[in-house]
């Protein structure tokens, strides 16, 4: 029977650390929430001491999901240990994930301490936090750089005193496959106690190894990988869930593992983090990018239609890429349309279903095919209504290379009175922005704007993703339409609404205290570079 590795996902931890990917508490339950569906083994839910809203975000983790160990990282620090088992004692399997950096550079330039002193302070702080939780993790920080020896003997100090798991980070990217084979080899071979513990990879990606070396390390002996949706995590980022789940379910005949991952929400999973975080996935990405199952070569198409595996190693159905024909058309019922949506995978209430059949109908009237990227671009634009304090009644822009670009918007507050303003600006998206922070008088700066059609043809869906920001913090919201003047306005009040929900509008004194702050040159077509 093959052996199982643990899939430990930090998503929620290290992946938020990466700049751009910070979540707030709804959108970090439900990603939690997302993991727990996608069968993860470990949930670490975030640094409960690094700030009062990381500790309330990982408690809240710990009580929104039920069958995965839900971990919070710590300092070898007692302040730091009760603060993580303060935040996750409430879980059904808590775990305290307790970390050292044990490499002379960081024991010598950033510790100032030596390895008696460190070993020291890992052996008190293990078994602290072992007198508040069974499950304890120590990870040594910087492994791959630290003297095997020395490893080896912190290894075995970190088990004595109750730790269940023992991690051996790649913390900055810098090992080769063979190098980490060989660590974890020695490590199994010298420590004698490790058995009574698992070994855990934390790969980072400087080099683009991180999947590469988290699956050699699970060849020598590893039982637990951390990694990311996608990959996310600081400077180039950590192992990629996905790609290393699919290796070792597609290349079944080189690794004889399992996983408890249900892959067939691989890709839900991605859609999500990108929806909630506003960066979109590079095409190009492995398993869940949009071209990973898309053949334009001739000889491959040619290939494709004698038989699919002679271009794909793996299905799209078996990472949850939904390929079936559409049949909903302006004709169909709410009914076929749930029903519909069912099949690709989501579950709506009653309100929410009726919210998005109302937008399904409307873009049927303007879209003559409607797709199931389409359904899909739809459900993710949906807005929570009770987060709705503004709606967009009607919006007229006039543009022209010639002139200066006016726009006149009309806006619904809480569903009840309706208020109008006029502005002008260098683009008709500018012009419409500066409309809104006129309307809703409270200031805001646009940080980034993204444009991309969902599908084909002259007629489809434009998708937009802005980030907002204010005094009190960062925003993200995404709109849909085959308008993308329309589709830019529901983007910018969707940040909006979760702008005012969070901090509360401002003042009549603060409003006129602050300047109005979109930049001058934000072009409808500007788009955010990054990838994955």
């Amino acid at each position: 029977m093959a052996e199982k590795i643990y899939i430990f996902d930090t998503t929620l931890r290290d992946g938020e650390q990466a700049p751009g990917y910070s979540m707030n508490l709804e959108e970090k339950i439900r990603m939690a929430r997302q993991l727990e569906s996608l069968g993860v083994d470990i949930i670490e839910a975030g640094f409960a001491i690094s700030s009062p809203g990381d500790f309330e975000s990982v408690e809240a983790i710990a009580k929104a999901v039920e069958k995965p160990v839900v971990a919070s990282l710590a300092r070898a620090l007692k302040k730091d240990i009760d603060a993580a088992w303060n935040a996750v004692k409430c879980a059904r399997h808590p775990r305290i994930h307790l970390f050292l950096a044990t490499s002379d550079i960081h024991l010598e330039y950033k510790l100032k301490i030596s390895r008696e002193e460190a070993l020291s302070r890992i052996r008190e702080n293990v078994r602290y936090a072992k007198s508040l939780c069974d499950d304890i993790e120590f990870s040594l920080e910087d492994a791959t750089r630290t003297d095997l020896d020395y490893m080896c003997a912190v290894v075995q100090a970190a088990i004595e005193e109750g730790a269940t798991t023992v991690n051996l980070p790649d913390t900055v990217g810098y090992s080769t496959p063979a190098e980490i084979s060989n660590m974890v080899s020695y490590v199994r071979k010298n420590v004698p106690c490790i058995d009574k513990a698992r070994i855990s990879m934390h790969c980072h990606n400087d080099l683009g190894l991180a999947v590469a070396n988290s699956l050699a390390g699970v060849e020598a002996g590893a039982r637990q990988v951390e990694c990311t949706v996608c990959g996310i995590g600081e400077r180039a980022g950590n192992a990629a869930l996905e790609e290393l789940v699919m290796a070792m379910k597609t290349r079944h005949d080189r690794f004889d593992y399992e996983t408890g991952i249900v892959t067939e929400e691989i890709t839900r999973t991605a859609r999500l983090l990108s929806k909630t975080t506003g960066v979109k996935i590079n095409p190009s990405k492995a398993i869940v990018g949009d071209n990973a199952f898309a053949h334009e070569s001739g000889i491959h198409q040619h290939g494709m239609m004698a038989n699919s595996k002679t271009y794909e190693i793996m299905t799209p159905e078996s990472v949850g890429v939904v390929k079936t024909n559409l049949v909903l058309g302006k004709h169909s019922g709410q009914h076929a349309f749930t029903k519909k949506m069912e099949e690709l995978g989501y579950t709506l209430t009653k309100e929410q279903a009726d919210n998005l059949f109302k937008e399904f109908k409307k873009t049927c009237d303007r879209k003559k095919n409607i797709t199931e990227r389409d359904l899909i671009a739809l459900v993710e634009a949906q807005e929570n209504p009770e987060m709705q304090t503004w709606t967009l009644d009607s919006f007229v822009v006039n543009s022209g290379n010639r002139m200066t670009s006016t726009a006149c918007i009309s806006l619904t507050k809480n569903g009840e009175k309706t208020y109008q303003e006029v502005a002008s600006g260098t683009g008709p998206v500018y012009a419409s922005l500066r409309c809104v922070e006129k309307i809703i008088k409270h200031p805001f700066s646009l940080e980034e704007y993204q444009l991309q059609a969902v599908t084909e043809h002259r007629d489809a869906l434009g998708e937009v993703l802005v980030k907002i920001s204010d005094e009190s913090g960062v925003y993200r919201g995404r709109g849909v339409s085959t308008d993308v003047i329309e589709a830019s306005i529901l983007a910018c009040l969707n940040a909006v609404n979760k702008m005012i929900s969070s901090s509360g509008p401002l003042s009549s004194a603060e409003n006129s205290a602050q300047k109005m702050s979109f930049e001058n040159d934000m072009l409808v077509g500007h788009t955010d570079k990054r990838s994955e």
